[in-house]
């Protein structure tokens, strides 16, 4: 091999996550315009800006659920553009959604036992019976410590508090092993306790692995993030250490005002 191609080898495995000028039309509307992001492996990055400006839009981007309609996405260096969610899972990715997303008939330890069949190989057979697959029941007991829920191993997931279900969507987003993670709004609705204890679960769950979230609650923002990237009309206007983007000018202008002087002048 030669060294331009272990460089351009080095180069590709750099980040966990890219986005080269990615852009998204719908119809004459253009809604991302010209994003570029660079996540490397094992960064916690928040995603920030007003409502309208595009961050669901680039998880669904990034998660397969929109295609591009121009630039590229790359997980770990492979051009993922124009795959379908399931096969962009199956590269390494899995994300949860605003709207709490589980089996709500089916028990805590069910619902984490489905999410790890396929990783472990188990994928569309008729001719085992789950209660036998030993190595499958034990990862789900493994989850259910990590969510803090093996309290609840039997109780279906329509009667865990709304705190619990969001614990358990995550633990199902984390059981394929995958090694980049999003999450879209995970303490959305939660109260300020609540809220404090989500941020250490999901530091716990997710440690090693590359996490972007979107989340409008910036005490999360700060508590949670290496990284913050902003974005406002469809373009990433500053990606940055949060002390960096505090106290970025154009940041407060365009988005944080406030509420980021709020928390200085408190301390955080």
């Amino acid at each position: 091999m030669s060294m331009n191609s272990v460089r351009a080898e080095n180069a590709g495995a750099r980040y966990s996550l890219e986005l080269k000028d990615l852009r998204k039309n719908f119809g004459k509307t253009e809604i991302i315009r010209g994003a570029n992001l660079a996540v490397k492996a094992g960064e916690r990055v928040a995603i920030i800006g007003p409502n309208g400006a595009g961050k669901s839009t680039l998880f669904n981007l990034i998660s397969g659920r929109f295609e591009p309609s121009s630039g590229e996405v790359l997980l770990n260096g492979q051009c993922i553009n124009g795959k379908k969610p399931f096969e962009i899972n199956r590269l390494g990715l899995s994300r949860s959604f605003q709207i709490t997303n589980i089996f709500p008939k089916l028990s805590v330890f069910e619902n984490l036992r489905c999410g790890v069949l396929w990783s472990l190989g188990y994928k569309y057979t008729f001719l085992k019976f789950l209660a036998d697959l030993d190595d499958a029941n034990a990862r789900a007991d493994e989850l259910m410590g990590m969510i803090k829920l093996d309290k609840k191993r039997d109780v279906l997931a329509t009667n865990l508090t709304y705190a619990e279900q969001r614990a358990l969507e995550i633990g199902i987003t984390i059981a394929g092993g995958a090694g980049v993670i999003l999450l879209d709004e995970p303490t959305a609705g939660m109260s300020r306790s609540e809220t404090s204890r989500f941020i250490g679960l999901i530091k716990e769950v997710t440690a090693g692995k590359t996490l972007l979230t979107v989340e409008h609650d910036m005490g999360v923002v700060f508590g949670l993030a290496d990284k913050i990237a902003v974005v406002v009309y469809g373009e990433i206007i500053a990606y940055d250490t949060p002390e960096a983007v505090r106290a970025d000018q154009r940041v407060q202008e365009a988005y944080l005002g406030s509420s980021v002087a709020d928390q200085q002048g408190a301390g955080h």
